[in-house]
């Protein structure tokens, strides 16, 4: 049996990031992986060991048994100590503990999407003990994924596959969470439109239309008369909304039509991400 027809887009861009997260990281020495990400508190060792903890679990493989060090600056709620604790256990391992248990996990886990027969709705792990479908647990890898291998391109200086399969479902899992950035975060107008052009290797453009009783929505149809226009680049977008850069360190990389303090407020509050 193979993956379920409507799991396959997650499969492929999953496959296709973290074999280049694999590739990235093969020839790096010992050294290079403490170099800092802009994913905040974790090295490149750190970002692997995350990929490598996530799809242990995804896998069945029991959780560690480890104590958090008390100092550790960005854990600072329950999803971040749990995602942390994959990574702090790991955190002593040299360069070739990392590269073999990551080339071993990622055998295993391909071996399971090409033996997967589960339905899209099966009910399956998920973090702090909840569960999700399994649709949606491959698609969150997907981002996942993606997002880190682009951590690692940054830091690396090795940029690319901005416009790969994963990169598209990154698009669409931030679109989600666009109209609440605007409508609630933001507060945006009551009737009103904001209009998001993004360019470069993924070009799209959307309207968040907030109704008269201030909720939101988000379409693909320009607005004649919107209260803003933010134009940036696909890059930009994506970190803003990541979480891995602030607004003030990017703004030449911005451009703003209409109301600024509107296009302040929704770019303060543009991280969508945990």
């Amino acid at each position: 049996m193979t993956v379920h027809p409507s799991l396959q887009t997650y499969a492929d861009a999953w496959t296709h990031s973290v074999e280049s997260i694999a590739e990235l990281v093969k020839p790096l020495v010992e050294g290079e992986w403490n170099r800092r990400t802009p994913c905040p508190g974790w090295s490149v060792r750190d970002i692997v060991s995350h990929v490598i903890g996530m799809e242990c679990e995804q896998l069945g493989d029991p959780r560690p048994i480890h104590t958090l060090p008390r100092d550790l600056y960005h854990v600072q709620n329950d999803h971040q100590r749990y995602m942390e604790m994959q990574v702090d256990v790991r955190r002593h391992h040299t360069a070739p503990e990392m590269t073999s248990e990551l080339e071993y996990t990622l055998i295993r886990r391909m071996r399971q999407l090409r033996n997967e027969s589960r339905a899209p709705e099966t009910m399956v792990r998920a973090p702090l003990g909840a569960e999700q479908t399994l649709e949606l647990a491959l698609r969150m890898r997907a981002f996942d994924v993606w997002v880190h291998e682009q951590d690692l391109r940054m830091t690396l200086g090795q940029p690319g596959n901005l416009d790969s399969p994963g990169a598209l479902i990154v698009r669409d899992t931030l679109l989600v969470g666009l109209a609440k950035v605007v409508a609630k975060d933001a507060g945006a107008p009551h009737n009103s439109a904001v209009v998001f052009d993004v360019h470069g290797p993924l070009e799209f453009l959307r309207t968040v239309r907030v109704d008269g009783e201030g909720h939101g929505s988000v379409d693909g149809a320009p607005s004649l008369g919107p209260v803003a226009t933010l134009a940036m680049d696909w890059e930009t977008y994506y970190r803003l909304a990541c979480g891995r850069v602030r607004a003030q360190a990017v703004e030449d990389r911005i451009k703003v039509d209409g109301d600024q303090e509107l296009a302040a407020e929704i770019l303060r509050h543009f991280a969508v991400t945990p």
